[in-house]
């Protein structure tokens, strides 16, 4: 058994790690550290975790971790200052790690940048024996997900043009955080969608664009929709020229094949944020929009799993050499 510590524990992504924790059967939570909580127990920050509720949370010490695994989930430039503290494998939810350029990370997050660990998405080429060789690795954002996912295999074998992306995506409001606020009170947002961070100004840009590579160029807006959890994305592009376009589903086939996590939908079924609620998975579905000349990609994802503690258990996993499903739902909760 594995021992596994989780810090920042207080938040969205920190309680739905120790939900899927609690039920993994190679890892065990022995110490949860929220500094803002110390002295509350697991059960009073989330009482849905029934079985780790009486650990009691404490104050990170950095000469105190008795674990043989740290998930960090603090708040985008956060987990740099404890990094240097950890001599554990990590897997960060954070930002932190993500980016290659420091001008980028300057320009959309505003602080010095930490450096850069092994990206963690599985699905991309070649990226599992990375992930299994690191001792770091950088959880990718929700948003990077559900839009990466969608249309990594096309940009690389040059189905699309990458230059000109268009990306339209919903998500639910636990994607903003855990932390007060007025415009995601619940009177604010039933009943309503707004648009946030538009022109292009969101910080998963730059992350998008560096994992897609081949001079991607990413036009991205943002929606907050009615719902707790969940991402729904339309990716749009431009069909390369000369390119028959059942060569895109031919494409997301043979990419996606032996994935256990994404689900290609039937040729009558769009993906809806209620298929991957509580789930590790992502669901994909395309067309060909004639009349536009473009291709078009829907994905859809739990922001707090495949997009954030789901996709972060299956990095950990992997560089555990564990069984990479371990401890992670493939069927949704619905209604």
């Amino acid at each position: 058994m594995v021992s596994v510590g989780v810090l920042g524990a207080s938040g969205y992504g920190g309680g739905e790690l120790l939900r899927l924790l609690a039920d993994h059967r190679d890892l065990q939570v022995t110490r949860v550290w929220a500094n803002a909580s110390a002295g509350q127990t697991v059960g009073a920050l989330h009482p849905h975790v029934a079985t780790l509720a009486d650990l009691e949370v404490t104050t990170f010490e950095p000469g105190d971790v008795d674990v043989d695994f740290v998930f960090m989930a603090l708040p985008h430039s956060q987990s740099a200052q404890y990094a240097d503290a950890l001599s554990t494998p990590v897997v960060d939810l954070g930002a932190d790690f993500r980016l290659h350029d420091p001008s980028a990370w300057r320009r959309y997050y505003g602080t010095g940048h930490a450096g850069t660990w092994t990206y963690g998405l599985p699905e991309l080429p070649g990226r599992r024996t990375q992930i299994a060789a690191s001792k770091t690795v950088a959880n990718p954002g929700c948003y990077a997900t559900a839009i990466t996912l969608a249309a990594a295999p096309l940009v690389d074998a040059g189905l699309i043009d990458a230059r000109e992306l268009v990306v339209v995506a919903a998500s639910g409001t636990t994607g903003a955080g855990r932390s007060p606020s007025v415009p995601l009170l619940a009177s604010e947002v039933t009943s309503g969608v707004r648009a946030y961070k538009v022109g292009g100004v969101h910080q998963h840009i730059p992350e998008i664009e560096q994992t897609l590579g081949h001079g991607a160029r990413l036009s991205f807006t943002p929606l907050l929709a009615p719902m707790a959890r969940g991402i729904l994305a339309t990716v749009t592009a431009p069909l390369a020229d000369g390119v028959d376009p059942a060569a895109i589903g031919d494409c997301l086939s043979q990419a996606y094949a032996h994935e256990p996590f994404i689900r290609l939908l039937p040729a009558d079924q769009w993906p809806a944020t209620q298929m991957t609620k509580g789930t590790n998975t992502a669901a994909l579905q395309w067309a060909y929009d004639e009349h536009a000349g473009r291709v078009v990609v829907c994905s859809a994802i739990d922001n707090l799993g495949k997009g954030a503690a789901g996709q972060a258990i299956q990095n950990a996993n992997i560089m555990l050499g564990l069984e990479e499903t371990a401890g992670l739902p493939l069927n949704g909760v619905a209604p």
